[in-house]
């Protein structure tokens, strides 16, 4: 039951190679973290999995009728999208733009919308300006926008980026509850520990080449042996989670 695909990827830009021979997938129901070095393919893979950059060689499936139309995508916060100007209700509304077939909003439409706010908790700010909102209220205003394209699989680019730590945890919070609840997450991070914490599947990108596999795995891994100062905190093992060696 896998959602997406990847064989023998060989991926770049301008004609430099930044991986290759990359093969994993994304299984329903999976809580995927890509994580790695600056520079090691996390953006460049992200755009592959969009369908925005197409691979040098190797490919990229969808399955279980998932298409990339409607894939729900957070991308990483920028202060364009902070001054954006419109209401709460017309940023989240635009994300069900994949299922417009009419010059207008439906009923159906509206009612994801709402939906989706509510189900992140922003239905009481459905008339409040975007750009004034705290940067953790943002993201989850742009969360709901990416669930308003998918039932199925979001990816988040990032999604912690600027926030203070009391804000990410709710972030990372709620990511880990819509997971429970069926909605498969990919997600692009730099933060390591939480990834492993929260995460059930790792994918580390290096330039000696990269891990894939269960979150269990990659703590008893050579990569994850390097990047953090902690032991695996699963139910098999006595350990608790700690921080990143840098």
């Amino acid at each position: 039951m896998s959602y997406i695909i990847c064989k023998k990827l060989k991926m770049g830009y301008e004609g430099k190679v930044v991986f290759e021979n990359l093969s994993f997938a994304v299984n329903k129901g999976d809580y995927l973290c890509i994580v790695g070095e600056n520079g090691s393919g996390k953006s460049t893979l992200m755009k592959g999995l969009l369908g925005l950059i197409s691979p040098i060689s190797g490919s990229i499936e969808y399955g279980e009728g998932l298409e990339k139309k409607y894939i729900g995508y957070l991308p990483q916060q920028s202060d364009i999208q902070s001054d954006f100007p419109g209401s709460v209700f017309e940023v989240v509304l635009s994300g069900t733009l994949n299922r417009r077939k009419i010059p207008f909003y439906s009923k159906e439409q509206k009612s994801i919308a709402l939906n989706n706010m509510e189900k992140v908790g922003i239905s009481g700010l459905k008339k409040k300006s975007f750009q004034e909102l705290s940067g953790g209220q943002q993201q989850r205003v742009l969360l709901a926008r990416a669930l308003c394209a998918t039932s199925k699989l979001i990816i988040l680019d990032e999604p912690i980026s600027g926030l203070d730590p009391l804000a990410s945890q709710d972030l990372y919070d709620l990511v880990s509850e819509l997971n429970k609840e069926g909605i498969t997450v990919v997600m692009v991070s730099h933060d390591i520990t939480s990834a492993v914490y929260h995460a059930s599947h790792i994918l580390h990108l290096s330039s000696d080449g990269f891990f894939y596999g269960s979150t269990h795995r990659y703590m008893h891994s050579s990569y994850g042996e390097k990047f953090l100062i902690t032991d695996c905190p699963c139910d098999d093992c006595r350990h608790s989670k700690g921080g990143i060696r840098l």
